[in-house]
């Protein structure tokens, strides 16, 4: 008698994982696996039944599902992260329980009831890359949801997930109004995308919003152009600038909503990606913005295309990297850190990517650092991350300072615990006629509502307003 042959069919596959399982087993594991059990019974369940789901199997922290209808998958996965959020909402953030959700349709393997195949890989890779209490869908999914559905999440871009040969376009839902509800300014609503070829062949998106003269933003460390409205840090500093001119900026290579798998990350490519943003944007003359090490691309870009420079605003920066200052302990750092990039930047665990936080948001609340962490682990890889930090630390526009002949606001924290405030007063003295103001925060990056952030605003907008001249 021939053995059964596994059949092969088309269904939605969910994959659900706790958030920290190990970590909330160690502090009271009775307890834990109490509630775990109590919410198997009373939430995961019935919503799973009544959406006609049927789990597969369960491990210690998780569940496999499969459903026969996309929408009713989706639906029950929002639901179920709404009520075990809200249940949880009283309990300390490092007591609650949480968990990600990944959701993929397509072909999978039934072997005596169990699924096998790309489809619950590519699902289980999915509910890595989504936020705690969040849940993360292919393109696959989000084409059979409903516009009401759709409007639920947000992009995040093409995504190259591990084992999956092909890159992946992610959604994302978050459940928490305070910090990820979708286009939480109002400005963002108007925001339009658009994508360019860049000269090799990479892909780069870039956004425009607000009017009035026009800001071009040049890329620094990890952006992503759709999540970083959501961020109670960028967010608030991206609005006050929309409301009074038009910004136009872009995702880097190598991270965001831009292509990651990318053959050259350097300054040259940088500076050639600008030039392509800003032809394909329409810009024809504009001011630079330049926060972190975007200053020094800024610097480099002005002064080989003084005709489209009226004028740069810096904020954070430094003319030479970290290798490029001599300091045997920064180089040292420089290596130590970027091991850490390569070990843990996709971990579960934020520690490895909450050492850049740590030093850029020092004052900020936790809540704050907590969506920081999130951020850069969901816009870009651990490799891009740093490919990325040591082109950052190579980059020396000492020389090319000098040659700067536009007007130019160069702002600095006083406490900039990542850019030492003696590299961005040596910027400035570097630059010809250029004003320098210390801002009086600790801050690398400003926090809205802090005085700080309200000088700097204020300076920036009647630096623009003197010099960059009328709405383009």
């Amino acid at each position: 008698m021939a053995p059964d042959v596994p059949q092969r069919r088309l269904t939605t596959v969910m994959i659900a994982d706790m958030v920290g399982y190990s970590r909330l087993v160690e502090a009271d594991e009775a307890a834990l696996l109490a509630r775990q059990s109590a919410y198997r019974e009373t939430l995961f369940d019935p919503s799973i039944t009544t959406a006609g789901g049927r789990v597969v199997k369960s491990t210690g922290d998780g569940v496999l599902v499969e459903f026969a209808s996309v929408r009713n998958a989706v639906r029950c996965a929002i639901d179920l992260q709404t009520d075990l959020f809200n249940q949880e909402a009283t309990r300390r953030p490092d007591e609650a329980i949480r968990y990600r959700i990944g959701l993929h349709l397509g072909d999978v393997v039934d072997d005596d009831g169990d699924l096998f195949g790309d489809t619950v890989n590519l699902a289980a890779r999915l509910e890595t890359l989504a936020a705690s209490s969040g849940i993360c869908i292919s393109d696959a999914v989000l084409q059979l949801l409903e516009p009401a559905q759709q409007a639920l999440f947000c992009d995040l871009g093409t995504q190259r997930v591990r084992n999956i040969s092909r890159p992946v376009r992610v959604w994302q839902w978050a459940p928490d109004p305070r910090s990820d509800t979708p286009y939480a300014h109002q400005e963002a609503l108007t925001q339009k995308i658009g994508f360019c070829a860049a000269p090799d062949g990479v892909m780069l998106a870039y956004a425009s919003v607000g009017t009035g003269p026009t800001v071009f933003k040049a890329p620094n460390w990890i952006n992503h152009l759709d999540f970083d409205w959501k961020s109670p840090l960028s967010g608030p500093n991206l609005a006050r600038i929309a409301r009074r001119a038009r910004l136009v900026r872009f995702d880097q290579r190598g991270n965001g909503l831009s292509d990651w798998d990318v053959p050259d990350i350097s300054e040259d490519a940088m500076i050639s990606d600008m030039n392509s943003v800003a032809t394909a944007a329409g810009l024809d003359r504009f001011a630079l913005y330049g926060l972190s090490q975007g200053c020094a691309f800024s610097v480099r870009y002005a002064v080989e295309n003084p005709d489209k420079v009226s004028c740069m605003v810096l904020l954070g920066g430094y003319a030479r990297g970290i290798l490029c200052r001599g300091s045997a302990d920064q180089a040292a750092l420089h290596d130590a850190t970027n091991a850490l990039i390569r070990e843990g930047w996709g971990s579960d665990n934020p520690a490895y990517r909450h050492i850049f936080t740590e030093t850029m948001i020092p004052e900020a609340s936790a809540q704050q650092k907590s969506h920081w962490d999130e951020r850069q682990r969901v816009s870009t890889s651990a490799r891009n991350a740093a490919r990325i930090n040591d082109m950052n630390a190579r980059v020396d526009v000492s020389d090319l300072a000098r040659q700067v002949r536009v007007p130019t606001l160069v702002c600095h924290a006083q406490g900039d615990r990542r850019i030492p405030l003696e590299e961005g007063r040596r910027l400035a003295a570097l630059i010809p006629g250029a004003e320098f103001v210390a801002l009086p925060s600790d801050n690398h990056l400003l926090v809205e509502g802090t005085e700080g952030f309200d000088q700097f605003h204020d300076r920036f907008d009647a630096f623009i307003a003197r010099h960059a001249g009328p709405a383009g």
